[in-house]
């Protein structure tokens, strides 16, 4: 296996040097083309390449098996046009979700479809041994019968380095501090790692979801913790220090219950003690106001809600939180608030999509400007 290197979204340009960076547009697009295709005249045309370097990479791409003809579609004049699409089965990603209790793990094509997946109880609490030795077995069982395997992201709660794909102060996990997940895991499973908090990849593969490139939404995620994945104007926000979404600990309360983190009142001891209380419309009311302060500060336009507990009573979540954020509105222009698809494997599918993504140029999120 081979790591997967990073590539923008910009427009391509025709120079030897930025060989990656053009297949990845060309890929990109035999994606988004799916099952009908698309001609070699129109990759050249929505990637600003010319012709004839739109043909050498696509050669390359059919010789590592990525691309594969789709049939003929008749042209307005000349000979039928060559349609070509992507090979979805030439490669997988293995995305794992760890959350404090629970494993979720899946394995993706290049299409972004799910083709198998598992799920199994875990205790993040029982070591690293135990938890690495739980990835692995997973991870043997999804990859049984597949060789052309690129790698595996895992996604779980931070705060964590997801450049160095060390762990740092997970709340309530003490014994996390400062452990180079990453390279520990590659190690046990002699392939390339991405490591990311859970928010984070389930915002990247929500963003990855979205019709157009543009606006700037928020994740929060109420599970057994609660945190959040930002998306601000087409890109994924992790901060310069990858710490930001730690949504769960802005204090809300002053003298509020105790937080696992070592803080009173933050907003995750809040909505956790009313859920605990069989009260989910508090629960909702308190992430509410979260949410209203996130909106207000980054001026947003969309809220999505996901996470174990939000799936148990989404409606109850959903309009709780809708209306504490448009009753705290400064603008005219409303901010939604809907539940995020995907369900319990969506943190998985985007831990997926931390592998997957930098192939088409999508390690941003970033829409290439000549798509449509």
């Amino acid at each position: 296996m081979n790591p997967i290197s990073s590539h923008t979204g910009t427009p391509g340009v025709n120079l030897p040097a930025l060989r990656g960076h053009n297949a990845a547009l060309v890929l990109d697009l035999l994606r988004s083309a799916g099952e009908e295709g698309i001609s070699r005249l129109e990759l050249a045309e929505r990637t600003g390449l010319t012709p004839q370097a739109v043909s050498k990479i696509v050669g390359r791409l059919r010789d590592e098996g990525l691309a594969a003809e789709a049939g003929r579609r008749a042209s307005t004049g000349g000979k039928p046009r060559t349609v070509l699409r992507l090979a979805p089965g030439a490669g997988h990603a293995v995305g794992i979700h760890l959350d404090r209790d629970a494993l979720v793990a899946v394995l993706m094509d290049l299409s972004g479809a799910v083709v198998a997946e598992r799920a199994a109880p875990l205790d993040l609490g029982a070591g690293s041994d135990a938890v690495l030795t739980a990835v692995a077995r997973e991870v043997a069982a999804l990859t049984a019968v597949r060789e052309s395997v690129l790698g595996v992201g895992v996604a779980l709660p931070g705060p964590l380095d997801h450049r160095s794909g060390v762990l740092h102060q997970v709340t309530g996990f003490p014994e996390w501090d400062g452990f180079p997940l990453r390279d520990a895991l590659a190690e046990r499973l002699g392939a390339p790692v991405v490591v990311d908090k859970d928010t984070n990849a389930a915002a990247l593969g929500l963003a990855l979801a979205r019709p157009s490139g543009g606006g700037s939404f928020a994740y929060l995620h109420l599970g057994t913790g609660l945190g959040a994945g930002l998306v601000l104007t087409g890109a994924l926000y992790r901060g310069d220090r990858t710490g930001a979404g730690e949504f769960g600990h802005q204090v809300l309360q002053l003298d509020g219950a105790l937080c696992s983190c070592g803080n009173r009142g933050c907003i995750e001891a809040l909505c956790l003690e009313a859920v605990a209380a069989g009260e989910l419309g508090r629960a909702a009311r308190v992430l509410g106001e979260g949410a209203a302060n996130v909106v207000g500060l980054l001026d947003i336009d969309l809220v999505l809600l996901g996470g174990r507990t939000v799936e148990r009573a989404p409606e109850i979540f959903v309009r709780g939180v809708s209306d504490v954020v448009r009753g705290r509105a400064r603008s005219t222009v409303e901010v939604p608030v809907r539940e995020a698809e995907g369900g319990g494997r969506l943190v998985a599918e985007g831990a997926a999509q931390l592998v997957l993504a930098p192939l088409f140029g999508r390690a941003n999120v970033a829409f290439p400007a000549n798509r449509n």
